[in-house]
Order: structure tokens, then C-alpha cells, then sequence
């Protein structure tokens, strides 16, 4: 089988959950031709990237596909880029808030995602789950995972992609959100998608 390495995060900005990590641990350990290696990551600049390369690393992984939580979205978006920027409108778990720094020194100033994400969108929308490309990945720790996992696997055998989902509906009263066993079932529809 292949190995994927599927990511979520531990809950940032005072928050209690993180339906990221919760609609992963959700998963089961085998998905189509995949078998799911499953890590929780810090919401922290820097460390979220370097706890999934070196685990990417260590498992020799095929695909690496990064959740996170993106509040006030509708559906499951997978990202179809990562940008060489941090900017950090709140701090992260350590109180790190850099303002327009890049993630990488000399690094590409985008990536595109190397895993099939159009396709994996149009599976997630046509078992009904809402869902859509999106074309950023903002500029906080998700956008900063996802860069850099695509900066150090770029022209190997190891695809990426990110995914934000919405908030749960115990995280909010007037915002969007998707119940934690829909967001799982679109995880796992996605991942038969690749």
C-alpha cells in the first residue's frame, strides 16, 4: 500500500477544538490504496513544518495531505496554492507574530499543490458535501505547513496538498459550519479521489 501522511491541528486563538485534527482522528487507518499515518501539529510558525517533514521524512510518505480549520468557510476547500509570505493577524501558540517575512529565505515565491485537487473538490461536491478550490491559503500557520512541505518535497515522489475546513457547530453561533462526521466523510472521499 501507499503511505499517507495526513495532518491536523492542535486548537489556536483560544479555541477549546480544532475540527481538523478531530474529523482526522475520525479516518480510517486504510483508504482506498493508502494507509494513514496521523499526527496532530502545533499551531506554531516554523515547528508545524518541521514536526511534518521530519514524520514525511521517516515514513518515506507518497502524499501528505495537511487539514486545518478555516473559520467563516462554508465547505471543504483543498488549496491549490502556498505563498512564500507569513503575516500573522494573531499570534500562534507560542506568541509568534511575524508581519510580511517569508516562510523561506530565497524560496519560490508560490506552489502550486502537487496533488490532484480539482479532482478531489468535484468527488467531496458530488457526494452532496460542499465544497470548492480555493486559491488561498491565507498567510498564518496553514499557509506556512503547506509551503513549506511543498518547498522540501518539490521534484520527488512525495505529493501535497492542504485542505481548511469549517468550524464544527460547537465552535460557533452565527458562522458557517459542518457537522465533524461530514467533514470526515469528505476527508475520505477526498483521499479516494487521488
Amino acid at each position: 500500500m501507499k503511505k499517507l501522511l495526513i495532518t491536523g491541528f492542535e486548537p489556536f486563538g483560544g479555541e477549546k477544538i480544532n475540527p481538523s485534527w478531530e474529523a482526522v482522528k475520525l479516518l480510517p487507518d486504510e483508504i482506498g490504496d493508502f494507509s494513514l499515518t496521523k499526527i496532530e501539529v502545533p499551531v506554531v510558525f516554523g515547528k508545524a513544518a518541521d514536526t511534518v517533514i521530519e514524520k514525511a521524512e521517516e515514513m518515506n510518505a507518497d502524499a501528505v495531505i495537511c487539514v486545518g480549520q478555516a473559520g467563516g468557510r462554508t465547505g471543504v476547500t483543498p488549496e491549490m496554492v502556498a505563498v512564500n509570505l507569513r503575516f500573522a493577524s494573531i499570534p500562534d501558540n507560542e506568541g509568534n507574530q511575524p508581519k510580511d517575512v517569508p516562510v523561506i529565505e530565497g524560496g519560490e515565491n508560490a506552489y502550486f499543490s502537487t496533488l490532484p485537487v480539482r479532482k478531489m473538490t468535484a468527488a467531496v461536491s458530488e457526494a452532496e458535501i460542499t465544497s470548492s478550490v480555493s486559491y488561498s491559503a491565507g498567510t498564518y500557520v496553514c499557509n506556512d505547513l503547506i509551503y513549506s512541505v511543498l518547498h522540501r518535497f518539490k521534484n520527488t515522489g512525495t505529493k501535497a496538498c492542504f485542505i481548511h475546513v469549517p468550524f464544527i457547530p460547537e465552535q460557533t453561533t452565527d458562522k458557517p459550519s459542518m457537522e465533524l462526521e461530514t467533514i470526515a466523510k469528505a476527508l475520505e472521499i477526498a483521499i479516494k479521489a487521488i
